[in-house]
């Protein structure tokens, strides 16, 4: 696979469980990950970490060609999931939403994944574009009604990729960067902070993996490559 493409793997919720069994389960995590699982109350949202956590360490694994126990996660800058050891340059995100686990690895790249249901709430599309860039607030704004709350949904999770391939999250003000209309390819990055010319080099996809469900992804340098897409089945 070529060193600028990324690599997105999609595991649906209903595949969830049979799936991070059949691979290891819990016996793959380190004492942290094991801590954090453990104080997570739903169901759902313990089954979600876990598969997340199995997911990852299959696709480093299908990278790299290393077994699935060979992999540690720590705790990178901002929180963020790092391999352990680092190994072939790889590097990882994670995001799930209620039905979909969502796992990104890039070589040598700082990599950002989120994935949230197609169509923002009413309360999102009321009050989230208050937080965006101006242009983006008018894009919303400008959309025919129906269109907004998919709309919304996109800026969200192109700015959250973002955010988590520099490594910021949500500590970063959401109107202090902005996006083109998702609906252009590429899909252009204004970021004050950066030079232009590393704002152009990012690759960003938006996609709908599955019925309900809008996913972007966001490689560092990726410019010029592609993000494949692979869909474990249940």
């Amino acid at each position: 696979m070529p060193e600028r493409d990324g690599h997105l793997w999609l595991l649906p919720e209903p595949a969830a469980e049979a799936f991070a069994a059949r691979h290891g389960g819990e016996l793959l995590l380190g004492p942290e990950e094991r801590a954090h699982l453990a104080r997570l109350r739903g169901e759902g949202g313990r089954r979600r970490f876990l598969a997340g956590r199995v997911l990852a360490r299959y696709a480093l694994s299908a990278r790299s060609g290393r077994p699935l126990a060979h992999w540690r996660v720590r705790a990178g800058e901002g929180g963020r999931p790092e391999p352990e050891p680092p190994a072939d340059g790889l590097r990882f995100n994670l995001s799930h939403t209620d039905g979909m686990v969502a796992c990104l690895v890039a070589s040598g790249r700082s990599c950002g994944v989120d994935v949230e249901r197609a169509a923002a709430g009413a309360d999102a599309v009321r009050y989230l574009p208050r937080w965006f860039a101006p242009a983006e607030r008018a894009a919303v704004a400008a959309a025919p009604a129906a269109e907004r709350p998919a709309r919304v949904a996109a800026y969200w999770v192109l700015k959250e990729a973002y955010l988590k391939a520099v490594g910021t999250g949500l500590r970063r003000e959401l109107a202090g960067f902005s996006f083109g209309p998702p609906a252009d390819r590429p899909i252009r990055l204004a970021d004050p902070a950066r030079p232009a010319a590393e704002n152009a080099d990012w690759l960003f996809e938006l996609l709908h993996p599955a019925p309900g469900f809008v996913l972007a992804a966001a490689v560092q340098g990726g410019r010029g490559g592609r993000i494949h897409q692979t869909l474990i089945s249940p």
